[in-house]
């Protein structure tokens, strides 16, 4: 099944095959994706902060040096989400207070990526403080989706994923506790991996208004939300996810053929639009006629719909620091106790479940890309189906994987029509926590079955 492709520039890891065999210098490479966003990024927005001058001061020193032994990303240009710090530049999650105040460091991630060899050649965009399925701020503007500039790229990663279904760069870095990496994959049409939580540091991944402030030093990752990487193929995903980890992962390397699978494509309250759910259920027959054993129901499964009202109040303590809700109350430490038992409780029943399956599939978001709107998509609602649903709903095909903190890789497996316009449509693997390669490599073999 074909899916909208916009490139046929080399991914990441054919990058730095071709600068390490001498087809390409790293200052050519570099020079390349400076050149392509110069005349794509007019009509997409996806670079909020530049950082084209070191880029290639950088690159010139590189070609002097050589790659070193470790460097799998050697003379690769990159970006990575604007919430990430770069020493130099600001990092203000949408906020035109921060635009002037440089971060003095690299984070974690960025430091691990410039060692495996990448050059970050600039920042990418997002929506203010990381909150909605669409790219805009009053600082760096609105991110269109490449497919189709009236849509948004997703969000909160919408100008990582837009760069990489561009052809602007091969990959970048983007976060997810709200499907902020898949729903811009599935929006884009490109690959995304929700990492197992806490194994990538976040580490240099904080707000300004606490970041900025004396004394502040981030002593742990937040609950729930993880940093993920974007690309346009699985093997670039499987090595970005490697030199982000805190510890070496294993592959188990299962065949998909031996595999047994679990498709989940109904959740009570979350209804799916038929733009959505035309290529899964096609995709889902295509890898039946294959051979590959899937189920349509199991017993096993959690409760959904618990699931997904524990995942979103403790999604809005995480997002509001503890902060009172709208409605004026604020969670007690009782209230978060509560919450750590029912995420206890889900991870042991999602252990159970993997127990009997590998992997589950499900849509990464009930709709295709979505219009731009003034409005962030969880405070109104979304056309699915001809009937307006609210918008917040749809956080429930985030949650399945979020809440019990598994890691989840996005693939494009088609396209469909929604509003009038045809766009991308992926679909998520779900394994156990931590074994990220394995649904990057099963994400693969689904593909190759699909898009053969």
């Amino acid at each position: 099944m074909a899916y909208p492709q916009l490139t046929d520039k080399p991914g990441a890891l054919a990058t730095a095959a071709a600068i390490r065999e001498g087809r390409r210098s790293v200052a050519q490479t570099v020079d390349a994706a400076i050149v392509r966003i110069e005349q794509l990024d007019s009509s997409v927005d996806a670079l909020a902060v530049p950082d084209f001058e070191r880029a290639y001061e950088t690159a010139k020193a590189m070609d002097t040096a050589g790659p070193g032994r470790d460097q799998p990303l050697f003379g690769v240009p990159m970006t990575i989400k604007e919430s990430f710090d770069v020493a130099g530049l600001p990092t203000t999650f949408g906020h035109a207070a921060y635009r002037d105040t440089l971060a003095p460091r690299d984070a974690l991630l960025v430091r691990r990526l410039k060692a495996a060899g990448a050059v970050i050649i600039g920042k990418t965009n997002v929506p203010v403080d990381l909150t909605d399925w669409q790219s805009f701020n009053p600082v760096y503007g609105r991110t269109s989706n490449p497919h189709d500039p009236a849509r948004s790229p997703g969000g909160s990663s919408g100008g990582s994923a837009a760069a990489v279904a561009s052809g602007m760069v091969a990959c970048d870095y983007g976060t997810d506790i709200g499907g902020s990496v898949r729903v811009p994959a599935h929006f884009c049409g490109v690959w995304g991996h929700k990492t197992s939580h806490g194994l990538i540091s976040k580490r240099g991944h904080d707000h300004p208004a606490m970041s900025r402030a004396k004394g502040f030093i981030a002593a742990h990752d937040s609950p729930l939300s993880i940093a993920g990487p974007l690309a346009r193929n699985a093997a670039d995903l499987a090595v970005l996810t490697e030199i982000g980890a805190d510890v070496p992962l294993r592959r188990h390397a299962k065949p998909l053929k031996d595999c047994r699978l679990l498709a989940i494509t109904q959740l009570h309250g979350a209804p799916v639009d038929a733009s959505v759910m035309e290529p899964t259920e096609a995709a889902l027959a295509t890898l039946a006629r294959a051979g590959i054993a899937i189920d349509r129901a199991s017993d096993l499964l959690p409760d959904t719909a618990q699931q997904y009202r524990h995942y979103l109040k403790m999604m809005n303590i995480v997002m509001a620091r503890g902060a009172p809700a709208p409605d004026g109350k604020r969670a007690s430490a009782t209230d978060w106790f509560d919450l750590l038992d029912a995420q206890a409780a889900a991870i042991a029943q999602w252990d159970a479940l993997f127990e009997t399956y590998d992997f589950v599939l499900a849509p990464p978001a009930p709709v295709l890309a979505v219009p731009h709107s003034d409005k962030a998509v969880f405070r109104g609602t979304i056309t699915i189906n001809g009937v307006e649903e609210p918008g917040g709903n749809a956080l429930a095909w985030a949650g399945i994987a979020t809440f019990p903190n598994l890691p989840a890789t996005v693939l494009p497996i088609g396209s469909g029509t929604y509003l009038g316009s045809t766009l991308p449509c992926g679909m998520q693997v779900i394994g156990p926590r931590l074994a990220d390669l394995d649904c990057i490599a099963a994400a693969e073999a689904i593909g190759n079955i699909l898009h053969r």
